[in-house]
Order: C-alpha cells, then sequence, then structure tokens
C-alpha cells in the first residue's frame, strides 16, 4: 500500500469515526446504515437491501428484524408477489435519521466554517471523487 494510500485511508477512517462520536440514538452504526438505505430507495426486499448493503441476506435479516422490532422500520407484504416482504421506514425510523443526520451535519458545517475558503472549496471538488471511491466495486 502506498503512502498515498494509506494517509487517505486512515483520514477517511478518523473522519468517519468523529462523525460516528456524534451519533446519540442507541441504534448501531449497521442499523443505521440500513435505515438510510430503506430511507434512500423506499420499500425494498431484505435481499435488494442486503445487496445495497453489500452484506449477506441472513444478516440483514438479523439487523432488519431488530429495526422493525423496535419500530424503526415495518414489514409489508409486496402487492406483486406475496411471497416476498417489503420494508420500509417506519415514522419513529426517519425521526431518528433526521435527527441522526442534524448532530452530524452541524458538527460538520462547525468543522467547515474554521477552514479557509481555498480548503472549502478543495473539499468540495473531492465529494465526487470521494463518493465514486466509496461506490467503486
Amino acid at each position: 500500500m502506498s503512502t498515498d494510500s494509506q494517509r487517505l485511508a486512515m483520514a477517511v477512517a478518523r473522519l468517519n469515526r468523529r462523525l460516528r462520536q456524534e451519533r446519540q440514538s442507541d441504534l448501531t452504526p449497521t442499523q443505521l446504515s440500513v435505515l438510510g438505505t430503506v430511507a434512500k430507495i423506499g420499500p425494498a426486499t431484505p435481499g435488494a437491501i442486503a445487496a445495497r448493503e453489500r452484506v449477506r441476506p441472513p444478516s440483514i435479516t438479523r439487523i432488519l428484524n431488530q429495526l422493525v422490532d423496535c419500530g424503526y422500520a415495518t414489514k409489508a407484504p409486496s402487492p406483486d408477489d406475496g411471497r416476498q416482504v417489503l420494508v420500509a421506514l417506519a415514522d419513529h425510523g426517519e425521526r431518528i435519521l433526521e435527527d441522526e443526520r442534524q448532530r452530524r451535519d452541524a458538527w460538520l458545517e462547525r468543522q467547515l466554517e474554521a477552514l479557509g475558503p481555498e480548503e472549502r472549496e478543495l473539499l468540495r471538488r473531492a465529494v465526487p471523487i470521494l463518493t465514486r471511491l466509496a461506490e467503486a466495486e
């Protein structure tokens, strides 16, 4: 691994860890990620959610059951195929996600305000690149 890739990996990991420290809900990072996926793609089968999260279906089933049991998500039969179940975000899940996002975004906004204009512009331009890296196979 090159020095640049090591430094980038370390910086991204540290920023991710710091953003996670802003969480106040009892949900795990994985549970929040799954809720975020459901919010983004809308009602979906556990298989579709597992594919999006890049985890195995048995793992996602366990996580989804926990989220449903706690009232963060709902399950309903698919109108197209009664053998399938669709998972959707419950109102409680939407509120938790919104609270967590607002808290995280407020912390990040304060950090960005402390940067100079050139640094903020550089980060703004880096966002699409970082997004492509995160979504790469």
